[in-house]
């Protein structure tokens, strides 16, 4: 199987390097490749990563598709633009597809309040500057994990989170992974299509902290889509 592991475009391709490890171990073809920097978009956010990764997707058999986090919003518009189709999408505690709504509509107020209130010249703070102090490190203990995380940040241009996604619907078949519970509605929402799902008591970066875990998820669900759309 060919898998093409996308981080949230607030992170970086860290997040699943160790995943992409136990997967290529297992004789599959993994990748963890970046998205475009959100710094050096103007507008057109959404088209500019689906353009930037499109090429990827075609460069190789049809490949299962892990979205992690906010890449889950992205993916109809990367779909839209690849030469060939999908053998599937994973959408890995990831937020939904939702064309016509930005990501200020869809996330919670409190939290979208809170952002907007910290911008700085049109760019909120980095992600790991979201949380309380002290959360980030509980989530990743190890500390050189932690840094190569933060290393991959950085400031993210509000007009990223104001841009209405476009109204393109999946094509592909899809599963959903769930890693923690922020995000059981999403996991519910997808089992309701009729997606298969499969929820694992973790925590949102449990790709870095329980890799194996996590890879076996993947190619579980994989095999599922694979069978059933195959």
């Amino acid at each position: 199987m060919r898998f093409l592991l996308l981080h949230s475009p607030l992170l970086g391709p860290y997040t699943w390097r160790a995943v992409g490890e136990v997967l290529r171990r297992d004789g599959h073809d993994a990748a963890t490749p970046a998205w475009p920097r959100l710094s050096t978009l103007g507008e057109d956010c959404y088209a500019a990563l689906a353009n930037g990764m499109a090429a990827t997707i075609d460069r190789g058999d049809p490949a299962f598709v892990v979205a992690h986090s906010g890449a889950g919003a992205v993916i109809p518009s990367v779909e839209a633009l690849a030469k060939q189709p999908l053998a599937g999408v994973v959408l890995c505690d990831a937020i939904l597809p939702h064309g016509g709504l930005s990501w200020f509509d869809t996330a919670p107020p409190d939290l979208g309040a809170q952002l907007r209130a910290g911008a700085v010249e049109g760019r909120l703070p980095s992600w790991d500057q979201w949380w309380p102090p002290g959360a980030l490190a509980r989530l990743v203990p190890d500390d050189a994990e932690r840094q190569a995380l933060l290393d991959e940040l950085e400031p993210i241009p509000v007009g990223y989170f104001e841009e209405l996604a476009p109204e393109i619907e999946l094509k592909a078949p899809a599963a959903y992974l769930q890693l923690s519970g922020a995000y059981v509605e999403e996991a519910q929402i997808a089992g309701r299509k009729g997606w298969p799902v499969v929820r694992l008591p973790l925590h949102h970066l449990a790709m870095l902290t329980h890799a194996e875990a996590v890879a076996r998820a993947l190619e579980g669900l994989a095999e599922r889509l694979e069978a059933a759309h195959g």
